[in-house]
């Protein structure tokens, strides 16, 4: 595969590679065919790449789509994927990528520069109800559309079959990566359009898999795509996904050798008997993962629409409790941003778990008494148990905070509902980069353009002002102004947690647990990327 040359202004866009990037090992031999089982204890909402926005389904669209970039196999290195290479302008506003030669749809029909287009449009239309719109917010044309002015982006030219020129209106510093998102993956207009709002549940794309069965709420199949255009790819024939499964009894199955993945990762209540065990512990991938757990406040909703109220909780929770919950998986965190990606800033120290002090803040907020509020989760273990974790530490200072339990598509809807819900704990949905840079914690999770109905930032928080500051900082795209945007981005997660819009939790590290016969090298079952499992890539031994 073609590789970019990180010279000059490219190498600025490529962003900081946050973690090591592993690459297969020689002697790594992969083998041909075979099937594997996942289990999940949920189905997924939607394989709809404009659509699909959680953990679970991530690696799952990454298998059945593509789009014009893609990062090597468990690392954060981009290379280009559908795009056989690229060029950028020198004042960095304008992208031409050309297509690769014979590229086609698990349909059969080849793609062209109008499906990147088709698909680019899709994704900030407004209908669409993208939570991944405002990634695209730099490309000419982006307002109009979402205004409802334009049904296209103007700024998405295509120059012919095999060409397509993009221009932004303010050069992006990790635009690059946002073409490698699930977002900006090619779709085929006509099966779009045949199968309209319940495309997610009949995809076509053209990456390594293509959908063979869905029955709703029991299991989802993948087999291999013939007409794949990386030769060799994938190494497997099959992948049946399980739904219904509670994290125990996947593991249990998994020890049986009846399943290959437990897609819930170890149930908490056996994680340290599994690590003691030499015979599970050696099937077990640790990986550092770009990740942030927190709780959401609704700043639009009465009492959390007060800063002295959001401040007060962040003050009341225990996190070195929760983090015991979960058997020490984790880090305290204390902004937005975890420590390993760019623009983490050392000098923020958050709030200090103080429940007089919380009480106090609470009463000069107008609420000595506490109030009643509702509290969401995702009702896989261990999230409900740090819920009530949470529950308890609230009730310390008056807060009286109703557990919602829910499966996670039903979190995530009321989370991007035009309301909202009062407060969500994040953790099995939110938030784990997309990309290594610190534009990604911010665009889709705290800005204004992502607190709209169906996205994901259920703080509803919106602050037009630091919009600006991070706009800013994403415009400095040159090697040497990169100390200096970290530097901005810092500054504006520091004013971020002023206001408070989440109670930033913990940091936590990422289990795979795996069968005998999985094989591969570890960081395909810790990819920072294609989360929780690359499955394109990894094989089982012994097939035949």
């Amino acid at each position: 595969m073609k590789k970019i040359l990180t010279t000059g202004i490219a190498a600025a866009l490529l962003g900081v590679t946050a973690m090591p990037a592993t690459v297969l090992a020689d002697d790594a031999t992969p083998q041909q065919g075979g099937d594997i089982t996942v289990t999940f204890s949920n189905d997924v909402a939607t394989l709809d790449p404009a659509i699909g926005y959680d953990w679970q389904n991530w690696s799952m669209i990454k298998s059945l789509f593509e789009g014009l970039m893609a990062y090597k196999p468990g690392t954060t290195e981009l290379e280009p994927n559908l795009a056989e290479g690229y060029k950028i302008s020198d004042d960095g506003k304008a992208y031409t990528f050309t297509l690769r030669d014979g590229i086609k749809f698990s349909n059969g029909r080849a793609i062209t520069a109008d499906d990147v287009k088709y698909s680019l449009d899709r994704v900030v239309n407004p209908k669409t109800q993208s939570p991944g719109a405002s990634f695209f917010s730099t490309i000419v044309g982006y307002d109009d559309v979402t205004a409802g002015k334009a049904t296209g982006l103007s700024g998405v030219k295509v120059i012919d079959p095999r060409t397509v020129e993009i221009d932004l209106s303010q050069p992006d510093a990790a635009f690059l990566q946002k073409m490698a998102l699930n977002f900006a993956f090619v779709v085929p207009k006509e099966a779009v359009e045949q199968w309209g709002a319940d495309f997610g549940h009949h995809p076509v794309g053209s990456g390594a898999f293509e959908m063979k069965a869905w029955d709703v709420g029991q299991k989802l199949v993948f087999v291999r795509n013939p007409d794949y255009w990386q030769k060799g790819l994938p190494h497997l024939d099959q992948i049946t996904f399980e739904f219904g499964q509670a994290p125990i009894v996947a593991l249990l199955r998994l020890q049986r050798g009846e399943i290959d993945i437990a897609g819930d990762g170890i149930p908490p209540a056996k994680f340290l008997e599994v690590m003691k065990d030499p015979n599970t512990k050696k099937n077990i991938v640790e990986g550092e993962q770009l990740q942030t757990g927190y709780i959401t406040l609704n700043t639009t909703m009465k009492p959390f629409d007060n800063v002295k109220v959001r401040q007060a909780v962040n003050m009341a929770v225990n996190k070195d409790r929760i983090i015991q919950i979960i058997n020490g998986r984790a880090t305290p965190a204390n902004q937005p941003l975890p420590p390993l990606m760019p623009g983490y800033n050392k000098d923020i120290k958050g709030y200090a778990f103080d429940t007089a002090a919380a009480k106090k803040l609470l009463a000069d907020a107008g609420y000595p008494d506490g109030f009643s509020t509702e509290l969401y989760v995702y009702n896989t273990d261990p999230n409900p148990r740090i819920a009530q974790a949470i529950q308890q530490d609230l009730s310390q200072i008056g807060i009286k905070a109703a557990i919602k339990s829910l499966d996670q598509a039903n979190v995530i809807a009321a989370g991007g509902s035009d309301a909202g819900v009062p407060m969500i704990w994040s953790g099995g949905m939110a938030w784990i980069a997309d990309y290594p840079d610190p534009s990604d914690f911010y665009w889709p999770i705290l800005s204004c353009d992502g607190a709209v109905s169906g996205g994901w930032n259920w703080a509803k928080f919106c602050d037009k002002a630091l919009d600006a500051e991070a706009k800013k900082a994403d415009a400095m795209v040159a090697p040497d102004q990169q100390d200096a945007r970290n530097k901005m981005w810092g500054e504006i997660y520091a004013k971020v947690v002023d206001q408070a819009p989440w109670v930033p939790v913990f940091n936590e590290k990422h289990y795979t647990i795996r069968s005998d016969r999985m094989a591969g090298p570890d960081n395909l079952y810790a990819d920072p990327i294609n989360i929780p499992v690359n499955y394109n890539n990894i094989w089982v031994n012994n097939v035949h």
